[in-house]
């Protein structure tokens, strides 16, 4: 968001004309900020130069949460608690170690459910003693207690289907205990072993995490309808464009029957996933023995879904809203939503100083998040510290303001209007919900533009194909594709792109597949993925 920012009309009967407020790109460069073209020195600087962490801790990929990042992470906590609330989720707290041998349990069972599909046949077919392999997950071990060494290993949960399952048969025992739909927002903890970057790849992971039970594949189909509507309502207010897609089959976890991913597009047009939904059918049901009574008495097993998140939704925010001078928080989730910066003159410095107090304090009982920078600093470098925070709104008082009997409100991508003292809430709620939509539409034009049409493919007489076009970097493409997965594999070879999956939302009309050239509405996308 650096340049000259667009003209606004006027918009409501509380602002006048609107000004312009630039930012050369070199300016930003000058006070030591990376430009965001280059991302990856832009984003390590801006997380901890916002104060949102502090990298320094002793543990590569465990980053301690300063209280203003921690401030914004708990407000989207609080967005997603909401959204649990109104659709009848009860929150529950598991504690963070679990014992050697129920995983010991999960890996058997996932590693059945991957050896059936990479043999084409129903998991019921096979026998657990058939299984060589357990699923390996990186974990953190707990084997000793003080000096004493422990019966049985536990280790520090990686997320929660053991621990939460092996409870379920003792909570349901009837179809009127169902739907059972579970939450918890914990710590989880997994070894990564590829380069940290803060919220976007840790080793000790801020989750969210929803676990429910239902009588049937078609109920526990209208949960994961209900997680998308969830997504959306989540997205709208963090000012996000996402993409949904059902992941192949090869890419699907494979104690899920199907999974849904939810990914941005970062600045560097790599796409980075935020959420997921797994439909489990019975699968676990059947594995830790989640069973209930139906309406005639028989005992059947329950089906199961999750759906996740993490804190990288904070780390999409940082990427796609924040720009050349620092961070750009969305109202919602503002730690601050508004900062005032009294002007201050020898002569009338306490009336501006009183005047700014009261306003701060009328604007906190009306809901809004304020702070006043009444430091002895020069004015430039106090929109400086609060710009690179990504505050929404700086409202400016001084003299001439108190002798207008007006404040000038200035939006964190440079918009001024002048608002009258007296309807100053009202003013800052509309220069709020103003900016919100001006971000929000900015980031989703910027979604659109990084999305191309894959490319013609042309199979040469040697049998290899090949691009009529170079791939470009920083591209996510989209494609009709309705082919087989040596295919796929053919195309993600030539392309160095990952499928990220079929579109929940298809194409309006038939298009031919890119490999066979028979009609499909099934849109694909690819990209490099974090």
């Amino acid at each position: 968001m650096g340049g000259v920012t667009p003209k606004t009309e006027k918009n409501n009967p509380l602002t006048t004309t609107l000004t312009y407020e630039t930012m050369p790109e070199h300016k930003a460069a000058k006070r030591g900020i990376p430009p965001k073209t280059d991302f990856n020195a832009w984003y390590p600087f801006i997380v901890e130069a916002a104060e949102l962490v502090d990298k320094r801790y002793p543990i590569k990929g465990m980053d301690v949460w300063m209280p203003y990042g921690w401030k914004a992470m708990r407000l989207i906590d609080g967005i997603t608690h909401s959204e649990m609330e109104r659709t009848g989720h009860g929150e529950v707290r598991f504690p963070l170690l679990i014992p050697h041998d129920l995983l010991d349990k999960e890996n058997a069972l996932v590693s059945k459910l991957k050896a059936a599909r990479e043999a084409g046949i129903d998991p019921s077919e096979m026998r657990m003693d058939e299984v060589v392999e357990g699923f390996s997950k990186e974990v953190y071990w707990v084997k000793n207690a003080g000096e004493n060494e422990l019966d049985v290993p536990m280790f520090l949960r990686p997320t929660s289907e053991t621990a939460m399952y092996t409870l379920f048969p003792l909570w349901i025992r009837s179809h009127a205990d169902l739907p059972l739909k579970t939450y918890q927002v914990v710590n989880t903890f997994r070894y990564e072993t590829k380069q940290t970057r803060s919220f976007i790849r840790v080793r000790e992971i801020h989750f969210f995490e929803a676990h429910t039970a239902h009588v049937d594949e078609n109920d526990a189909t209208k949960q994961i309808e209900e997680d998308l509507e969830i997504v959306d309502n989540l997205m709208n207010e963090l000012g996000l464009t996402v993409i949904k897609t059902r992941r192949p089959v090869w890419d699907t976890f494979p104690g899920a029957w199907y999974t849904i991913a939810i990914d941005v597009i970062m600045p560097d047009g790599r796409t980075l996933q935020i959420a997921s939904c797994h439909h489990y059918r019975d699968q676990w049901a059947q594995a830790f023995d989640v069973k209930y009574e139906d309406i005639n008495g028989e005992q059947q097993y329950v089906h199961q879904t999750t759906y996740g998140m993490s804190e990288r939704l904070m780390g999409a925010v940082v990427g796609i809203h924040g720009d050349d001078k620092g961070v750009v928080f969305p109202p919602q989730i503002a730690p601050t939503q508004a900062v005032i910066i009294p002007i201050l003159t020898k002569d009338r410095k306490n009336e501006v100083m009183e005047i700014s107090t009261e306003i701060k304090d009328r604007l906190w009982k009306s809901g809004i998040r304020t702070e006043m920078d009444d430091r002895d600093v020069r004015p430039g470098q106090k929109y400086y510290d609060w710009e690179i925070k990504g505050v929404p709104l700086r409202i400016e008082i001084g003299p001439r303001d108190l002798d207008n009997e007006t404040v000038m409100l200035v939006s964190r991508d440079g918009i001024k209007n002048s608002t009258a003292i007296k309807e100053v809430e009202m003013g800052v709620k509309n220069g709020l919900n103003e900016f919100a939509s001006r971000i929000s539409k900015m980031a989703r034009e910027v979604h659109e533009k990084t999305i191309k049409t894959l490319p013609k493919l042309n199979k040469e007489d040697s049998g290899e194909w090949t691009f009529a076009e170079a791939i470009k970097e920083g591209i996510v493409y989209e494609m009709a594709f309705d082919g087989s997965d040596a295919q796929a594999q053919v195309i993600e070879d030539i392309s160095g792109l990952s499928f990220l999956g079929e579109a929940m939302e298809e194409y309006r009309t038939e298009k031919d597949c890119v490999m066979t050239g028979k009609s499909t509405k099934k849109k694909i996308y690819l990209a490099k993925t974090y």
